[in-house]
């Protein structure tokens, strides 16, 4: 059984709508970014808070046991 597709033609896009089109893919890009190094930010800032908490509490429980 032979299927039979119709091919789309290709939709043709003014020069002001591939401007338009551009110009929305930059500010999704942009915002994309954004949003990357806002989650990389709070990754990094919480690692530090928790090798911070880390180190304070091996040192206490450190001189709990020389004591």
């Amino acid at each position: 059984m032979a299927e039979h597709f119709s091919a789309r033609p290709a939709r043709v896009l003014t020069p002001e709508q591939r401007m338009a089109r551009d110009a929305e893919r930059r500010a999704d890009a942009e915002q994309a970014m954004r949003e990357h190094e806002a989650a990389q930010k709070a990754f990094h800032d919480n690692r530090k808070r928790l090798m911070e908490e880390r180190r304070a509490r091996e040192a206490r429980d450190a001189g709990r046991r020389s004591s």
